[in-house]
């Protein structure tokens, strides 16, 4: 037994990146170093490869996709367009500051049951006294019940509910001003500024290939409220790394860089989907959401009835004009789709796409599915 186990020591030595997928899943996955590795043959691991060059034909004719990087058990299975240009990402960014308050909330130094009120926050024109019973857990689900205009566009605010009628964390609206002083306060908290926190944390540790600290900045309209928003911009290779960071559980080539617990928690719905299309179909009938998803911390998840099969633990970073970060871990598959904002185009069928992907998929899960 000790001579097995030894084996078994020198054999993870050797090869210390490569590891095996939980439960009764054979598959050994791995992790990028300094650039992705491409898998040569797609049909050697189930994938069609004549569906998958449509899906390629598709993006061109139909889409405005600008870049797309597909990832399996740590390989690129499929890529489209300019994986290595910096652009900005929308309200991805929110999902990676999410992951950036795990450390901090296991730690003690974020007590998500801190309210505004005990950390003295107040905004233009002040905060009614209900809306400082708001916590922190409530920014991070959108469901702090504070509608003061956000000084960064991009959310719900036109369609809120008046002011001070709202019990914190009793509704859900998808509200900026909530995720930017979420933002702040992960600042003051921790004591380090987020596009700090991005380098340190996740940059770094990941190996990404194009992340540059130096053109991040933060974006606010301070006449209307005192917390900036925290634009951020990613090629889409590093977004694919954090998409598989959070596959694998927060854990990068032996290092927890999250909490497994927090990935779980911020990836399981907080506001369901039943909640968002009973109670709120008004507000969100033409989102593109409000037919898959309900809503965890900063990320979008796949809830009942329609996280079966391939989309079971299946959640999204999503971002206006196209920039997703979806993570199916039911395949093992990671995928990273932008649409440079620049260009002021949308990608309005990026769930199209993600359909015709899994099409392409043999497993046993994907054929259920079709």
């Amino acid at each position: 037994m000790k001579k097995l186990l030894f084996a078994v020591l020198i054999l993870y030595s050797t090869f210390s990146y490569a590891q095996t997928l939980p439960s009764d899943k054979k598959t050994d996955f791995v992790f990028p170093d300094n650039s992705w590795e491409y898998v040569k043959d797609p049909s050697a691991q189930g994938w069609d490869t004549a569906k998958l060059s449509k899906l390629k034909q598709f993006i061109i004719d139909s889409a405005n996709t600008t870049g797309m990087m597909v990832i399996q058990h740590g390989k690129v299975i499929f890529s489209y367009g300019d994986l290595k240009e910096l652009s900005y990402i929308a309200s991805c960014r929110k999902s990676v500051l999410s992951i950036l308050y795990g450390p901090f909330v296991e730690n003690g130094k974020i007590n998500l049951n801190s309210t505004l009120e005990q950390l003295n926050i107040d905004d233009i024109n002040g905060l009614l006294p209900i809306e400082k019973k708001a916590t922190i857990r409530n920014l991070l689900t959108s469901r702090s019940g504070v509608y003061h205009e956000p000084s960064y566009s991009g959310d719900e605010y036109a369609i809120a509910p008046k002011r001070g009628s709202v019990k914190p964390g009793s509704f859900f609206l998808y509200n900026n001003w909530d995720f930017n002083l979420a933002g702040y306060l992960f600042e003051k908290l921790s004591g380090i500024g987020i596009y700090d926190a991005v380098d340190s944390m996740l940059a770094q540790p990941l190996n990404m290939e194009d992340w540059d600290k130096k053109i991040q900045q933060k974006a606010a309209d301070t006449l209307k409220s005192i917390y900036p928003a925290y634009p951020m911009w990613f090629s889409t290779r590093d977004m694919a790394r954090i998409g598989y960071l959070m596959l694998r559980n927060g854990q990068w080539k032996g290092k927890q860089i999250t909490p497994k617990n927090w990935v779980h928690t911020i990836t399981t719905p907080f506001t369901s989907f039943k909640e968002i299309t009973e109670f709120k179909a008004p507000y969100y009938k033409d989102g593109a959401y409000i037919r898959y998803f309900g809503y965890g911390y900063l990320w979008w998840v796949w809830d009942s009835p329609n996280n079966k099969g391939v989309y079971d633990g299946a959640y999204t970073a999503q971002g206006n004009f196209g920039q997703y970060i979806t993570v199916l871990p039911a395949l093992d598959l990671v995928i990273a789709h932008k649409t440079k904002a620049a260009y002021e185009r949308y990608t309005s069928n990026y769930l199209t796409i993600l359909t015709k992907l899994i099409a392409a998929n043999n497993s046993e899960l994907s054929t259920k599915d079709k």
